[in-house]
Parts: C-alpha cells; structure tokens; sequence
C-alpha cells in the first residue's frame, strides 16, 4: 500500500513539458531573418546616399582670379570687372575697366571732346544718354540706366563691347543730373565713377551758339536737315552765317545764371574723384585732359 502511494505522489509531481511544434520554429526564425533583411538594407541605403550626395557637395568649379592690375593703392576702386548679361567678354573679362561721366552744358564742346574721347580703340563713350527723359523721371530709373552702361550692356554706335578698357556717358547738368545729385554723387561714388566737368570760358559766346543751334532747328539751314554738330568746315560755315540778335537787357542775368549753375554743379559734386576742363584749353592743347 505504502509503494503505491509513493507512486501516485511520483506521477503528481512530475511535470511532462509538451514538444514544440517544428512550424512555430521556422516561423520565428524566417520572422527574425525578415527584420535582420530590412535592417541590414537600410543601413546600406542610407550609406549609399550619404557617399552620393557628399559626391555632389564635393564637386566646385572654382572661377580663377584675375591678376592685381599694375596701379597705384589708391586708384583700385576705381579699377573694375564688369561682367555683361547679354554677352561674354571671354578673353577679356581681365581686362580692367575704368568708369566716368562727362558733365557739361549744352554748346560747351562736349560732342567734340566726346569724339576724341571714342577715337580711342578701347573707350566707349555713349553720348547723352539721359536726354530721353523716362530714363532720368526718377532716382530708380537713373541708376537702373547708369548700371546698365557700366555693365557693358549698353550698345550704341560707340561701345567697344568686350575690350573697352573706359566707358562712360555725356551728361548735361538739365537732364536731371542737379535735381538728383545726391543719390548721383553717392553713386558715383560707391561705384567709383570718374567725373569730367567740360565747361566753355567764353559764356557769351556759347550763348550765340545756343541762339545759332535753336535757329536752326526750326530752319534746318543743312539741306533741310538739322545737325547739333557739324563734320565739315564747309557746314560749319554755312551755321556761321546767321547771326542772331541777343537782348542785351537779359545778357548779363542770363550770363550771371550759368554762371550760378556752374558754381552749383562743382559744389554738389565735390566729393566726387573729378577734373575740371575748359573748351578752350582743350581746342589748344587735346592732351591737356590727360
């Protein structure tokens, strides 16, 4: 009796632990081998993006310099690399390039010293631009015009394009030049414009010329034509004829006011890198400007 009990305590005491079924296994292995897949691939994607881009990040087109120009310190602002958005100046774009204006009065000479100016291979002086007066309604308009000629942008009959090594414009003191000429003088400034005052010693003789050429606009005395600048003596000649009559009431007013006027110019751009010039010393000597 007593083996018996013993036996059945064995039998409750004993635990049979039931056998797996194989299914389940292969389940959670391919389960683990799918997540170690996915990760693994990720890994390698990202790596294999990260080399693609830094292979873009690495790839620089490195523009080369342009030599130091041969110049006094002191001249370098005044030194520059435009660089046009209508075309290449290809061998040129080390070229340097030197930007001025021509401020003056009308019948003062400044077509002819302009046409010495553009004589020169490599200046491009591009006549009174801002006689059109949209171009000078407003400071903004100004500076956008102003931009475009000292970015080689501006074609004209002078312009030199790719190797100008000087371009500049004829700018006569009514074509909005003294209502603007602060935001004016800044500019040239900033930019480093040269200023050249070309003014005439012999007032009451460019007062003549001013009476000739309006006389002659209405009359057209050259073939039917009307020229503000003659390229002849015969021409010349022909204008010379009419001889007008000045008031001799309003002479020394009228005088006294260009000369106010070219007082005023001089004092708002002072600051300014500029040369005064003269009509008369430049009809003697043309080398006096160099």
């Amino acid at each position: 009796m007593a083996d018996d009990l013993c036996s059945f305590a064995k039998d409750i005491f004993v635990i049979k632990v039931p056998k797996k079924s194989p299914l389940v296994l292969r389940m959670i292995v391919l389960v683990f081998a799918m997540v170690c897949g996915v990760y693994i691939c990720s890994i390698c994607l990202k790596q294999i993006s990260t080399h693609s881009k830094a292979g873009y990040l690495n790839v620089q087109v490195i523009q080369k310099p342009c030599p130091e120009p041969q110049i006094e310190p002191w001249e370098i602002p005044y030194v520059h690399y435009p660089k046009p958005k209508t075309y290449s100046r290809a061998e040129c774009a080390c070229n340097p390039v030197r930007y001025f204006a021509i401020l003056s009065m009308q019948r003062s000479g400044s077509g002819w010293f302009e046409t010495l100016l553009n004589n020169h291979t490599n200046i491009s002086s591009n006549g009174e631009i801002f006689s059109v007066k949209v171009r000078r309604s407003n400071t903004s308009t100004i500076v956008e015009t102003l931009d475009k000629i000292y970015r080689l942008d501006w074609l004209s009959s002078a312009s030199k394009n790719e190797c100008t090594a000087a371009v500049g414009l004829k700018w006569m003191l009514n074509q909005g030049l003294m209502q603007h000429h602060a935001d004016i003088v800044e500019y040239f400034n900033t930019r480093g414009v040269s200023v050249i005052f070309l003014f005439r010693r012999n007032l009451l003789r460019r007062m003549i010329s001013v009476l000739a050429n309006s006389y002659d606009r209405d009359v057209k005395l050259l073939n039917g034509t009307h020229k503000s600048h003659v390229h002849s003596p015969h021409e010349a000649e022909i204008l010379a004829n009419y001889k007008p009559i000045i008031n001799a009431t309003l002479l020394i007013p009228n005088l006294k006011q260009v000369e106010e006027t070219t007082a005023k110019a001089l004092e708002y751009f002072k600051s300014t890198r500029h040369i005064i010039l003269y009509y008369e010393d430049v009809v003697k000597n043309h080398t006096s400007c160099i």
